[in-house]
Parts: structure tokens; sequence; C-alpha cells
């Protein structure tokens, strides 16, 4: 076992390691934030954690503590450029006797340093600014930030309390003292707006009106946005006084989605086999999966899911199930290509394939080619430019 003495000095080579990695790929691009990676202890932030097994069959996660694996072993994950589970479901784990989990949805990590650096690159913070942190987790960004800006310039609302617990107790280790809040970080935390900046670290299916209250104008908000059925990516947003607007990035980092904003238990009604009208679908299912036709499907059908399954011992069947307007779409497969039946308020794939259609017209765009405009009164990505092609988010 190594002594502390040891796992501190292997600590600071591994970190300058890490900095290096981020480095050269791009995502750590200032001597301010090479200087916080290289000093924030990731491992005192996750002291324990699970990683995916690669063992085949069902999503199984395996437990990784110094005991575990071995303390070298254990501090070269921590410090790899990788996204470690520390809760699923949203319960404690009892760590006295860890086991292997699957079947079950992680609710808490410590997400790969790349991403973590990149995003904290892209706030575009200077001396002096304030930063309202949502989703504290393990505390790992929070103390970056802290590095960065001053404990005093750092607020961080962490929903979960027990999660909120760990984080304080690790930040003071590393003798950090941001003002921690737990709550619901959808409405920020008026107390300590205006804000310079404010970013966060779990999805949300729109903008929540108290952000654009509490970031001053011309300061930004960065989030990731996504929906049910997918992320749609990380948008950078200008605050310009009751309104904000901004791009989504090239590529698209998922994050959880917030808890209050999750999908419901039940998907919806599911469809009887003569419900509906029926013909020919343009596109089939794999349009939900692949990536740019799938971000135009979230788009255009916010509050729905999918899954599918056989239908009466046949070929399998794709469901996709509005469960706020009790909508449905049926894909099954035929001898040339696929048939759609449909019913309920919302023609659910003729939304998907128009908005396919138009994202095929516009040259098969990446995701950077989509703006988002948040107002009191709407939320809208549009394609292009502000008047191009929009779709609403949810309300």
């Amino acid at each position: 076992m190594a002594s502390d003495p040891d796992l501190e000095t292997a600590a600071v080579s591994l970190r300058r390691q890490l900095a290096d990695h981020l480095e050269k790929g791009g995502w750590l691009r200032s001597p301010e934030w090479r200087a916080a990676v290289e000093n924030v202890p990731r491992h005192v932030f996750i002291p324990r954690f699970y990683r995916e097994s690669d063992a085949p069959g069902v999503t199984t996660w395996e437990p990784v503590t110094p005991a575990t694996a071995g303390h070298a072993e254990w501090l070269r994950l921590v410090y790899t450029d990788e996204t470690w589970m520390t809760q699923f479901d949203g319960r404690d784990i009892d760590w006295t006797d860890p086991h292997p989990v699957s079947n079950t949805t992680p609710t808490s990590s410590s997400t790969l340093p790349s991403l973590v650096a990149r995003m904290l690159e892209d706030l575009d913070v200077h001396e002096g600014m304030t930063v309202l942190e949502i989703g504290t987790g393990t505390g790992y960004s929070t103390a970056l930030m802290c590095h960065r800006l001053g404990s005093e310039s750092v607020t961080s609302i962490e929903t979960d309390e027990k999660v909120a617990r760990r984080a304080h107790e690790a930040l003071a280790q590393c003798g950090y003292a941001p003002h921690l809040v737990v709550g619901d970080g959808r409405v920020g935390h008026p107390d300590g707006a205006p804000y310079d900046r404010l970013i966060a670290t779990c999805g949300f299916r729109t903008i929540p009106p108290a952000w654009l209250q509490q970031v001053l104008p011309g300061g930004i908000i960065l989030t990731t946005l996504r929906g049910w059925m997918r992320s749609l990516g990380l948008v950078k947003l200008i605050v310009t006084g009751g309104s904000a607007s901004g791009w989504f990035s090239e590529d698209d980092p998922s994050f959880m989605i917030a808890r209050q904003q999750d999908a419901p238990e039940s998907l919806g009604m599911i469809p009887g086999p003569d419900d509906g009208t029926t013909r020919k679908a343009t596109y089939g299912p794999g349009v939900l999966t692949s990536s740019g036709p799938g971000f135009m499907a979230q788009l255009a059908v916010p509050d729905a899911r999918f899954f599918s399954m056989p239908v009466d011992g046949g070929p399998v069947s794709t469901f996709v199930l509005d469960g706020v307007t009790d909508s449905f779409a049926v894909l099954a497969p035929t001898d040339s290509g696929w048939q759609v039946r449909q019913g309920g308020p919302r023609r659910l794939w003729d939304a998907v394939e128009t908005a396919v259609a138009t994202w095929e017209e516009y040259g098969s765009p990446g995701s950077a080619a989509f703006g988002v405009t948040v107002s009191r009164d709407a939320q809208v990505v549009w394609l292009g430019n502000p008047n191009g092609p929009q779709w609403p988010l949810p309300s």
C-alpha cells in the first residue's frame, strides 16, 4: 500500500500528464486553466467510483476503489480522461461491500476531464467574474473554478443533498469554500445574482427563465440542451437583457438530464393493432438513432420516446409514443421499405419526416449550423439564422 506522501507525489505527476493530454487535444488552451488542472486533486473528489465492465451481455458496472484495484491502478484511472459513475438510480452506494451492478441508471458522475476543460475554456471567464454552476456533482469542476477565480466568486447548486454533502467535504479538504446550495437548478440562486457566467453540467429540455434574470446582460449561459430521446448538444448563449441567443457546438457532449426534467415513467398508451391510419414511410426508424436525423427527430417530436419489439410474433416494429398528447407512430417493415401507422392529435412521423427533409434540403449540416433564441415568450432552435427554419423547444 502506498503511503500518503507517495500517493501525493504520484498524483502530482499524473495531473501533469493529464494536463499535457488535455492541452495536446486542444481542450485546455490557457495557462490559468492548466494551472487549475495541475493543482486540483481529482482523487479527493472520486475516492471510489464505478466503471463499465467490458463483459458481453447486459451493461454492468464494476466498483473501483484502492482496495479492489490497488492504489496505483485506482490512482491511474482517476487521472485518465474518462467519466466515472458515482451514483445509480438516485441512491447512495454501500461502499462497505461494493458489488457490480446492472439494470440500473447512472444519476451522478465525474465527467471526463476533456469535456470539463473544454466547457470551462468556452465560459471565457476573467478575474473578478462570478459564476453560477448548475450541478455540483462530485465538486471537481467546482474546485477548478475556485482555483481559477477564488471560492468567493463561485456558487454551485446540487439537487441531491447527499451528493452535495460529499462535494462540500471534498472541497473543504482541498481548501475551497464556494457558496454551495441544495436545490432545484432551474430556479438558480437569486440571492447571489447577478452572475457574469452560468454553466450547467446536466442537460435541460429548455432554458429556465430564471437564468435569464440572474445572468448579467452580455453574460454567458453554457448548457446542454437535451430531450427524452437524445441530447441535442452543447449551446453557448449570450444574454441580452431578458433574452439570449447563441449557437450549438460542433460535437454532442451528452449529460444526464436534470432530475426535475426527466421523462415520466410511463411511455404512453401502446396503440391497438387497428388504431390509426397507415401510409408508406419515406424514412425508416434508423433516423431516430443516426446523428443528424436523430437531432432533427428530437426537435420535431420533443415529448416522444421510442422502443422496438416484435408484434404478434412477427417482425420487429418501432413504436414512437408521445405521452403528453397520447399520439403514436408505429413503423413496420414491408417488402419494399417501411410503413407507418399514426394516430392521436399529432402526426408524429409526419413531423419527423418533414424535419429530416428540411435538414437534407439544407445540405445535411452538423449541429454547429443550428442556433437557439430564448425569450420570456418563446424558445426556438433555428437552422442557419434566426429567420431560418425553426422548431420550438418544449414548454
